[in-house]
């Protein structure tokens, strides 16, 4: 028998002898209680047997029960709207809410963790790392400076300076520090396989072209003619005017060559300017193969979607063009720190001039054997699509 049990059996046992007619004051000092106390068990207990107050017991102690589980529920569903809005993914997350719950509601570390599901080794523990204040700064102004690098980019630019960390390091770093770039809608990207063709790894082995477009301040349109080189990734020229036509085409292709040298093939689309007869003899008096892909395939000339991808990602989304000048200064210093500053990751985080040199220097074979960078591949036009400039020619 339990101690409340035998104090229920005593308290039935006093109640009886009242009722058997002995005085409230004799039972009071008899039994060292109050006259009270003695009414208020006989308004408790009065008519009952032992079993009875048992069963009143049993009743009062599951009351008490639900009472508790139904405010432990309330207060965790109270706690749960404080945390409605809060995203508890990670350690720092919940040591927020944690915190959160214990200042608005008073709730100690204890029930706070329950609610939060967080253990409490993991709230109380504080980090032992270096503030490194000094990389991060850097880091936050080289972001600032290129608002369009990811932490691998970035990464490659502090090893240039000499910094000897990790890129693991620097990736927590530049997520602690809220550097993440935001990323853009994607385009719907082609499904199938492939067959690409090999282009030799060297220089003017293959140009591509094509235009993307943009306006000024003002809203007046503009277009830019992007030149690329297939193997080295670089930029040849990037022109901007208001209205390009074939025949300024095949005047800017005549002045790069006389800088560059002539490239084995051209690649671009059937674009008017692409298709005129001043570029179809351009062609034809310089010997140059050039290469229209299918229609509505704009990735088998992807080398330069991808230049003109990253332009209108880190330039033209960036900038704000006031007029052609301001346009043409603007782009050509992009172009030159396209080709010179920034890693390229196709090539393995070099510049496109550097690889360039590496390539002219050591040749396309032990290239290709140390693996620096992928050997070159172009997509090419489904077999009977393809038209060439003779084809064109023929055709009028």
């Amino acid at each position: 028998m339990t101690g409340g049990h035998r104090i229920q059996k005593q308290i039935i046992a006093v109640l009886r002898e009242h009722e058997a007619g002995v005085k409230a004051g004799d039972l009071a000092r008899k039994h060292g209680v109050s006259e009270a106390t003695l009414y208020n068990w006989k308004a408790k207990y009065g008519g009952m047997d032992f079993s009875d107050a048992k069963r009143l017991k049993a009743l009062e102690d599951e009351n008490a029960k639900l009472k508790k589980l139904l405010a432990d529920q309330m207060l965790e569903a109270s706690a749960l709207r404080e945390l409605l809005f809060k995203k508890m993914v990670g350690p720092a997350a919940k040591r927020e809410a944690v915190a959160h719950l214990q200042a608005v509601m008073g709730l100690s570390e204890r029930r706070a963790c329950s609610f939060v599901g967080a253990d409490r080794k993991m709230i109380r523990y504080r980090s032992r790392r270096p503030p490194e204040t000094e990389l991060r700064g850097r880091l936050r102004d080289l972001a600032n400076e290129r608002r369009r690098f990811g932490y691998r980019r970035l990464f490659i630019l502090l090893r240039r300076e000499g910094e000897a960390s990790g890129v693991n390091r620097i990736y927590r770093l530049y997520r602690e520090e809220g550097l993440t770039v935001r990323k853009r809608r994607a385009r719907r990207r082609a499904v199938g396989t492939r067959a690409p063709i090999l282009v030799e790894a060297k220089p003017n082995a293959r140009w591509s072209l094509d235009f993307v477009h943009d306006q000024f301040a003002c809203g007046r349109r503009f277009r830019v003619l992007n030149v690329v080189d297939d193997v080295t990734r670089e930029c040849l020229a990037a022109i901007p005017d208001t209205s390009i036509s074939g025949r300024r085409v095949a005047r800017e292709l005549t002045e790069l060559i006389t800088q560059r040298g002539k490239p084995r093939m051209i690649v671009s689309h059937h674009g008017t300017e692409f298709t005129s007869n001043a570029i179809l003899a351009w062609s034809k008096d310089y010997r140059i193969e050039w290469h229209y892909i299918a229609p509505g395939k704009p990735m088998q000339n992807g080398y330069v979607e991808s230049f003109n991808g990253r332009m209108r990602d880190e330039l033209l989304n960036e900038s704000l063009f006031f007029g052609l000048d301001h346009a043409r200064s603007a782009i050509a210093e992009w172009r030159e720190d396209f080709n010179t500053a920034r890693p390229h990751s196709s090539l393995g985080y070099q510049t496109p001039a550097a690889y360039a040199q590496v390539i002219t220097a050591t040749g396309s074979d032990a290239v290709l054997m140390e693996g620096s960078a992928p050997p070159p591949v172009a997509q090419p036009a489904p077999q009977g699509v393809t038209k060439t400039v003779e084809a064109l020619i023929a055709a009028g």
